[in-house]
């Protein structure tokens, strides 16, 4: 790719993207390629939100926020980023894996998490996507966990000082964007017209589910769900999680 980036394999692909493993050739350095599908691709406000990704994680200089190196175009015009290669596992796999985590392990994910949107928050790019599986966990050199915030694909720019003209939310007020299992109640309601409340509350349920190995919220359809977030109360975690402190 490019002359400079020599491909190795798949390492996940979606409904819009698929992330492969390179490395640089000249440097040796071993990175991860994200490409948008064919199709995604000639959509004009997909290709606009892929941009916008890598402008956001650019902008966040956060240890805790998945490093974006490059950006570049395929001969077909498709786009891709470059970004820094991680070994480990995101953490919907590790709950998937292990089940509920020890509660201090599980504070810990959560407190890092909430150092990158600390960060995100003052620049004023909102998330809107937080879940176990765009939280993923590697390792430092010394072995103690570090966790990246993934996927800033959806990130809204708020309009503050902060903000970059041209960047704010691309998407219609009526799309919902998000995954519905941690999105907050005024998310549900209207994509478009929220802060950096929502991620706190994905961030709360993120946790939630860390701790007992199932969503706050649950329902047999999209609909029952989003009742569920909008009218119901929270369960007690203490109900799962009898030994959680106060």
């Amino acid at each position: 790719i490019e002359g400079k980036y020599s491909i190795e394999r798949v390492l996940g692909a979606g409904g819009m993207g698929v992330v492969v493993a390179a490395v640089h050739v000249a440097l040796h350095e071993r990175v991860a390629l994200k490409f948008l599908l064919p199709e995604a691709a000639r959509n004009p406000e997909v290709v606009a939100r892929f941009a916008r990704e890598a402008r956001s994680a650019v902008r966040i200089k956060s240890e805790h926020v998945a490093r974006v190196i490059d950006v570049g175009e395929l001969e077909t015009g498709t786009p891709f980023m470059v970004m820094e290669y991680l070994h480990g596992t995101d953490l919907a796999q590790l709950v998937s894996t292990r089940g509920p985590l020890p509660v201090g392990e599980a504070v810990d994910y959560v407190l890092q998490a909430a150092d990158a949107l600390a960060e995100a928050h003052a620049l004023g790019i909102v998330h809107r996507d937080l879940k176990p599986a765009n939280l993923f966990v590697t390792r430092r050199a010394n072995g103690a966990p570090l966790v990246k915030v993934l996927d800033f694909g959806i990130s809204k720019v708020a309009l503050t000082g902060s903000s970059i003209a041209g960047d704010v939310a691309l998407s219609q007020a009526s799309a919902v964007m998000g995954s519905p299992l941690y999105m907050s109640p005024e998310q549900m309601r209207s994509a478009h017209d929220v802060d950096h409340r929502t991620d706190i509350w994905s961030l709360g349920v993120v946790l939630y589910e860390l701790l007992t190995g199932h969503a706050v919220f649950r329902g047999t359809s999209i609909t029952e769900l989003c009742a569920s977030v909008l009218q119901a109360p929270a369960p007690p975690l203490r109900a799962t999680r009898p030994d959680a402190p106060d």
